[in-house]
């Protein structure tokens, strides 16, 4: 249940016009003509005015609902929600009343609040600046910051990152907005290699049907590295859209409740793109925000099966890991 009041959207990270339309009970037609917009583009930073009843809203609890669901809903996160309720845990109750977010924390263009799994390098990439630059409108005698942090974006620095997520991340918010995700389900996110230099999803989904598998593609990710699928780009595998269980790893009960990520390329021998780490990196951040558990752990192939694998290889970014712990 809704109830609302006018007033404005300031668009973020995630948003389209369908999701902002569906959350504030208007349509995409509307608040194209109340923006003067001429097409359905929207940039992260961007405000715009609700008419009528389109604005932001109370939620009453149904039963059945979780906070992942509601966040769902309203296309926000489940973070958000419960920063904006004071939430100390994901627990909520039939018939309480929650505030939904009108608008994001992070999508004040000069003030960016850091998220868990953000790095200085993902930041300044999302707002086209450096690493330097931001370090120096903030004092940071290093590169380490902290989750909840406040940073100054000089002012030359505005979000590259269209409305929907990144372009890296986009296919897979659309993806899973129409999915039923038990997040409780997901203990587990490993990464992978694929230690191979060419394929792509479908291709790997081929070969392990060759193998065996029912299911077909092992992993429920697979980031392209430029050759058979884009660099950077996020192929979503049967698994995930279907929801089921990996066959990524020899432990059973990893497979059971583990979401797999395969990087290709052998990172044996070299570095994953930029592309690639930064789309490892939004994706493990967006799978971690409301869609497994809160405290799911993020690890690495060889750590699970060890003794087995050199899998992810020794030029996987480990240290990216270590913010989400």
């Amino acid at each position: 249940m809704l109830s609302a009041a006018g007033g404005t959207h300031t668009v973020r990270r995630g948003d389209t016009l369908g999701a902002i339309a569906k959350k504030y009970g208007t349509s995409i037609s509307a608040l194209k003509s109340a923006n003067g917009l001429n097409s359905d583009t929207i940039i992260v930073g961007q405000k715009l005015t609700l008419t009528g009843s389109a604005a932001a809203a109370i939620h009453v609890v149904a039963k059945g609902e979780s906070l992942s669901t509601i966040a769902r809903k309203y296309g926000t996160s489940v973070r958000s929600i419960k920063s904006e309720n004071d939430l100390k845990s994901d627990l909520i109750k039939v018939g309480q009343r929650l505030k939904i977010p009108g608008k994001s924390k992070v999508s004040d263009p000069a003030i960016h609040i850091v998220r868990k799994g953000e790095t200085l390098s993902l930041i300044a990439q999302t707002y086209g600046t450096r690493v330097n630059t931001i370090k120096e409108a903030n004092n940071l005698r290093s590169d380490r910051i902290n989750v909840g942090q406040k940073l100054n974006i000089p002012s030359g620095g505005s979000r590259s990152i269209i409305a929907g997520g990144s372009s890296l991340l986009a296919p897979v918010i659309a993806a899973t907005n129409r999915l039923r995700v038990d997040s409780s389900r997901w203990r587990y996110i490993v990464c992978h290699h694929s230690a191979i230099e060419a394929g792509n999803a479908e291709a790997y989904g081929r070969a392990h049907k060759r193998r065996g598998m029912e299911n077909g593609l092992a992993y429920h990710f697979v980031i392209g590295n430029g050759r058979d699928s884009g660099d950077g780009e996020i192929e979503i595998g049967p698994r995930w859209k279907k929801q089921l269980q990996g066959g990524h790893v020899r432990s059973d009960k990893v497979n059971e409740s583990g979401i797999g990520i395969c990087i290709v390329g052998n990172l044996q021998n070299h570095r994953p793109s930029t592309k690639q780490r930064q789309a490892m990196n939004e994706l493990i951040g967006f799978l971690k925000d409301g869609y497994s558990r809160s405290n799911a752990e993020v690890t690495v192939h060889k750590l699970v099966d060890k003794n087995h694998t050199v899998c992810p290889g020794k030029y996987f970014p480990y240290d990216d890991l270590k913010h989400f712990a």
